[in-house]
């Protein structure tokens, strides 16, 4: 029989459990042993001390946030994230892509909002919104100064209202009045804006050979079946489409079942991915012979931002031995989120990691820290890295080329020779797939365009090199960074921060730095390669010793 008291402490860790959001999300609220209350016990100890002891009052949301995030943090998971209810706006926005506003996409420059461009059939395209239009005024209010968040706070709402927009177009000032309403940004691109109508996509590469070419930039909920339009529209299904190059690159994943949806349309048989996890039996998703697609060769363009759901599409089509696959590895996100709803707390989600993806072959997509193989490799013959430099020339052109202007637009008409899209484009990783392509058609034989694809463990190496680089860089940056400090600090008279260790007319490269541990065994002896000890030591746990300065 219980008691009161204990009545009321159940009651209490009752409220907290539903407070720390880790309540069973479903129909009912089931625990399984009454001793799973005793989780709580010590947790309720600190707050109860909290609130009678601690100096100040405590935020109480804050503290609820922060154990949450405690929980989370234990999983070791990044994708495991709780969503507060005010962040569920944006949280769904990223997820879905869908959201309410005045369809555009817009940027800093020079301290004003300017529109980079408008989206497709959007209420910002139909009221005459241009690209590099600068917004100096929302509702009367200057934009000038103003974070790109707090535009989109001040640009989005609910759908039926208005926003008035002051722009300022080469010299004239315009005033335009938009309505929001709900956006769904297209996921499923061409290769160039059609030069009639600047909100179409031009899906043709090669119209010569009939070669497609679609961008999927993120897996959003039902870009399968935008997919499907883009190839029933240029004839697909009648046999018209002879070639299609699936650029998945910087595609960070989404909504599984359209990743599914699209490999069965080139697939009539065979496993296109199969899921499982501990609250979760295996499921395997297969492709069905309905609504295939006829025969054509299909290149898909993968990098090392490749994840998730495009990682599933480029190993079913390929493992299944329909595609050929060009580029680098793919990022190896193998692991399947679900979004629940918290049911007590005020709107707050959870997207909690359930499941992992398994390629048709049985190997899981994910990568560990010690992993020597993850994600998804490019067909052997068709590995192609490209530097940084070049990364960044070819979002130089496409940021380009995905704006929308009013008006018809010259268009390259000769886009089918590769040398010409490596020359105007910038992207070699696209050449050597239409290339690959062309022979494909040409001969019936894929032409190698890449190199041959390293040995298991070699880009496990070619990572680490490039994190080495990355840190490198990052270390050059903080040297950068702390000599401007010292100039600013002389400039201004202010005393520096950072403590001297050794005066600086001392030429230390050549040297020797001795590290003894507290007993004054000796630890280390390092030989000093450069002029920079100093700076490093600076910003580490060490300080001048008071003693003398030893060796």
């Amino acid at each position: 029989m219980e008691t009161p008291l204990k009545t009321a402490r159940l009651a209490t860790k009752a409220v907290l459990f539903s407070i720390l959001g880790v309540a069973v999300v479903g129909s009912t609220l089931a625990i399984a042993r009454r001793d799973d209350f005793a989780f709580f016990d010590p947790i309720l100890d600190v707050k109860g001390a909290i609130d009678r002891y601690y100096l100040e009052q405590p935020d109480e949301k804050a503290m609820q946030v922060g154990a949450i995030q405690g929980m989370i943090e234990t999983l070791n998971d990044p994708y495991t994230v709780f969503v507060p209810a005010r962040d569920r706006k944006e949280f769904d926005k990223e997820l879905t892509g869908e959201y309410v506003g005045i369809g555009a996409q817009i940027q800093i420059r020079d301290g004003w909002l300017t529109i980079a461009s408008p989206l497709e059939d959007s209420p910002a395209y139909r009221v005459g919104l241009m690209a590099d239009d600068r917004v100096t005024k929302i509702d009367g209010e200057s934009t000038f100064g103003l974070t790109d968040e707090q535009c989109v706070e001040r640009l989005t709402g609910e759908p039926g209202t208005s926003v008035t927009l002051t722009i300022e177009r080469k010299g004239e000032q315009i005033e335009l009045r938009v309505v929001r309403e709900p956006i769904k940004t297209r996921s499923v691109k061409g290769f160039h804006r059609d030069p009639m109508d600047a909100q179409k996509w031009q899906a043709y590469i090669d119209p010569g050979r009939k070669i497609m070419y679609l961008r999927l930039t993120q897996f959003t909920p039902n870009c399968s079946v935008e997919f499907a339009q883009a190839l029933l529209a240029a004839g697909a299904d009648k046999g018209e489409v002879k070639g299609l190059i699936v650029d998945l690159r910087w595609n960070g994943g989404g909504v599984l079942q359209d990743a599914i949806a699209i490999a069965d349309m080139f697939l009539s048989e065979g496993v296109i991915v199969s899921t499982k996890g501990r609250a979760h039996s295996e499921e395997v998703a297969r492709a069905s012979a309905a609504g295939t697609l006829p025969e054509f060769p299909i290149t898909v363009l993968v990098n090392s931002q490749s994840a998730s759901a495009a990682e599933v599409l480029a190993g079913a089509l390929s493992e299944n031995g329909r595609a050929i696959v060009v580029g680098t590895r793919t990022f190896g996100k193998g692991l399947v989120q679900t979004v629940r709803t918290l049911p007590n707390s005020g709107g707050a989600q959870l997207k909690i990691t359930e499941q992992a993806y398994y390629l048709p072959s049985g190997r899981s997509l994910h990568r560990k820290g010690d992993s020597a193989e993850w994600g998804v490799d490019p067909t052997d013959g068709f590995y192609l890295p490209i530097t940084d430099q070049e990364v960044i020339d070819l979002f130089t052109v496409r940021r380009e080329q995905d704006i929308i202007r009013n008006g018809a637009s010259a268009s390259e008409s000769d886009w089918a020779d590769p040398d010409r899209i490596l020359e105007k484009l910038k992207d070699r990783q696209l050449a050597a797939a239409l290339r690959a392509i062309q022979a494909k058609i040409d001969t019936g034989e894929w032409l190698h365009t890449g190199q041959p694809l390293p040995e298991r463990g070699a880009q496990a190496g070619e990572e680490l090199a490039r994190l080495l680089r990355t840190r490198d860089r990052i270390e050059r940056e903080l040297l950068r960074i702390d000599e401007r400090i010292e100039m600013l600090q002389a400039a201004s008279g202010k005393p520096a921060e950072l403590p001297d260790l050794w005066d600086d007319e001392i030429e230390i490269t050549g040297g020797r730095l001795i590290v003894y541990d507290k007993s004054g065994q000796k630890v280390s002896e390092l030989q000093i390669t450069g002029p920079n000890v100093e700076r490093a030591l600076q910003s580490a746990d060490v300080k001048k010793s008071e003693e003398g300065t030893g060796e």
